[in-house]
């Protein structure tokens, strides 16, 4: 491998010629950052650049000690049902579509004359409306900026491309919610593992993120995606004595289950935090499709999320904002919103109990999926349950660095009714033996 270039596009053209011709296959190293600029005699920083170019093109990944490396071209996990299987899907993550508001209505009212360039980025009514709810969340006396963005994940790409450059840390959490765990390894970034117990993020595992030089954290503060876990008020005070040694580091909080949520919202932010946002999409409760979320975040964070808007999309279209706004305002759709989550809660309960009888012992926690551990790798049970009719979704998918992670299973089985639950726990334990059994021989 001969790497050539005194400018980052020289030298990213050159990389990408021989991935291209298959001279560099996946898995290959790239020299470090020093070597490669010392070789080629130029600046350090123009080799990040040229790396970054990379990273931005997904054809290499940044692994921390493993160096940067050229990305394997195999799709990575993602949420969602598998399109054409004749298997029972229990690995969606999916809200269930029945639960989901009809928006029929609402479509008729909220049509009006078209939105043009130079106005505000942010419809009125729902500016109007998304303030008292995020006002009520992060204080009435700590000053805030609202930004919509397409989706949670949306926002969370942008924020950490505000503040972060390659190779920077992020603390994640351990097992992580798949869009999170994505967006940092495709943005070039260094993800650094931070512990879930039924609490939420431990505080030890915090602390060695941040003296690992963490620039950001992106946690959950209740229906952690996959564990299910919610920050309780004596952690919550924990995690951000933590924090208050490190008042610039980014601190964004993915609020993704909000009105659905069974557990109160306890935030890690303090009050002198000085980078924060607070994230609420309604990809849960209104439909995955609507793409729409709200962050609320300090002054200057904001601006600077507004200008990575700017660039791109410039704004959430207002006919999706208005049809949002016209929804969280209707009784119907609010009353439908807090059945489902009751729906969640009780059949995730229903599924604990079942599986906990079969001997599989689980405990539900908030959100739209169950947590399962298991006393042998998922991938094997995984295999045992699809010759039993059933497509699952392993723990390794969610794994940041943390081999255990692999013991689990995240089943979303909120739409099984009391006799597929039983067939389902009946099938997961035999599914369970048969793959110690595999293993031991």
């Amino acid at each position: 491998m001969v790497i050539t270039g005194a400018t980052a596009t020289e030298i990213a053209d050159s990389v990408r010629g021989q991935v291209e011709r298959g001279q560099l296959p996946p898995g290959a190293a790239l020299p470090p950052v020093r070597t490669l600029a010392e070789d080629l005699g130029i600046n350090r920083n123009t080799v990040v650049a040229a790396y970054r170019l990379l990273t931005q093109a997904g054809l290499v990944e940044a692994r921390g000690r493993a160096g940067t490396r050229v990305a394997d071209r195999a799709p990575v996990a993602q949420e969602g049902f598998a399109v054409g299987t004749v298997l029972r899907d229990i690995g969606t993550g999916n809200p269930d579509p029945t639960r989901i508001p009809d928006p029929s209505a609402a479509l008729g009212r909220i049509a009006s004359r078209p939105v043009l360039y130079g106005e505000p980025v942010i419809d009125r009514d729902l500016e109007a409306w998304a303030t008292d709810w995020m006002a009520a969340a992060v204080g009435p006396d700590r000053p805030f900026r609202l930004t919509v963005t397409g989706g949670a994940s949306d926002a969370i790409e942008r924020l950490l491309a505000q503040t972060l450059t390659r190779d920077d840390a992020v603390a994640l959490e351990e097992p992580c919610f798949l869009a999170s765990l994505n967006t940092v390894r495709l943005g070039g970034y260094r993800p650094i593992p931070v512990p879930v117990d039924a609490e939420g993020m431990t505080p030890d595992g915090l602390r060695t993120a941040l003296d690992a030089g963490a620039r950001a954290v992106v946690c959950t503060p209740r229906a952690q995606n996959p564990t299910g876990a919610s920050i309780s008020p004596a952690r919550a005070d924990e995690l951000r004595a933590v924090l208050a040694e490190h008042p610039f580091v980014l601190v964004i909080e993915d609020d993704h289950f909000s009105l659905l949520s069974s557990q109160p919202y306890h935030s890690v932010i303090g009050p002198e935090h000085r980078r924060w946002a607070l994230i609420r999409s309604v990809s849960k409760f209104l439909g995955p499709d609507m793409c729409l979320a709200v962050t609320a975040s300090d002054l200057d964070t904001a601006e600077r999320l507004a200008r990575r808007l700017n660039p791109g999309s410039q704004w959430v279209s207002h006919l999706l904002q208005r049809l949002g706004h016209a929804l969280l305002t209707d009784p119907r759709a609010v009353a439908a919103v807090a059945d489902a989550g009751r729906h969640y809660a009780d059949r995730n309960s229903a599924a604990a109990a079942a599986l906990t009888t079969a001997g599989i012992p689980v405990t539900a926690g908030d959100g739209l999926s169950l947590w399962v551990p298991l006393p042998t790798p998922a991938r094997g049970v995984t295999e045992q349950l699809m010759r039993r009719g059933w497509l699952a979704r392993p723990g390794d998918e969610f794994a940041v660095g943390d081999e255990t992670i692999a013991r689990h299973l995240r089943l979303t089985v909120h739409d099984l009714s009391d006799a597929e639950l039983a067939r389902l726990a009946s099938d997961l334990a035999d599914a369970v033996g048969a793959a110690t059994t595999t293993k031991a021989g």
